[in-house]
């Protein structure tokens, strides 16, 4: 009976676990500074990756901006800003590569089979990469006129906005792709 109960709970309580575990894993093994110059996994250098993905998506961002105002530069690689001094830098810390590692952690517990897991972990790159890209030109929008919104705007907001669209494409697959075709 108390399996019944709990039963409808158990895919969000095991994407909640993953989150947390995911998490704790990641900051267990990435150590770093997020301005710091070298960043290491279980100590050994890693800075190159992250060095290449941090300036693949500022440029990104720097080339969707650049779509909306013609008032923006890319400086050293990772600061977008404005000519008023107004903007941004793109530290490691944003590249992305966390979400992407907690994507595949929360998908790999998934209580579904692969046969759709295959395609919609990359599927879950996409979109997460795509929103990375989207949120530092968000954020460049409020903090042209708004300089003192950064805070909210990025550690809070957008943080958390981050995530929920994590949450809603693992809802996507729990209850609309997974199901159709595999058995809990």
């Amino acid at each position: 009976m108390l399996k019944q109960r709990f039963e409808p709970y158990l895919d969000v309580a095991i994407f909640m676990v993953t989150m947390l575990v995911a998490n704790a894993l990641w900051k267990w093994s990435i150590q770093g500074d997020e301005w710091g110059a070298v960043v290491t996994f279980f100590g050994r250098d890693v800075t190159p990756v992250f060095e290449a993905v941090t300036q693949h998506v500022a440029r990104m961002a720097y080339a969707g901006i650049s779509l909306i105002k013609d008032n923006v530069e890319i400086l050293g690689g990772h600061r977008i800003q404005y000519d008023t001094g107004v903007g941004t830098t793109v530290i490691w810390a944003c590249s992305g590569i966390k979400q992407a590692f907690i994507w595949f952690s929360v998908m790999l517990t998934a209580r579904h089979g692969w046969k759709h897991k295959l395609w919609y972990i990359p599927m879950g790159w996409v979109a997460c990469y795509v929103f990375n890209i989207i949120r530092i030109i968000l954020l460049l929008l409020v903090i042209e006129h708004h300089p003192s919104f950064f805070y909210p705007v990025h550690d809070i907001i957008l943080k958390y906005l981050y995530y929920g669209i994590m949450f809603g494409l693992w809802v996507i697959f729990v209850e609309r792709i997974a199901p159709s075709s595999s058995p809990r």
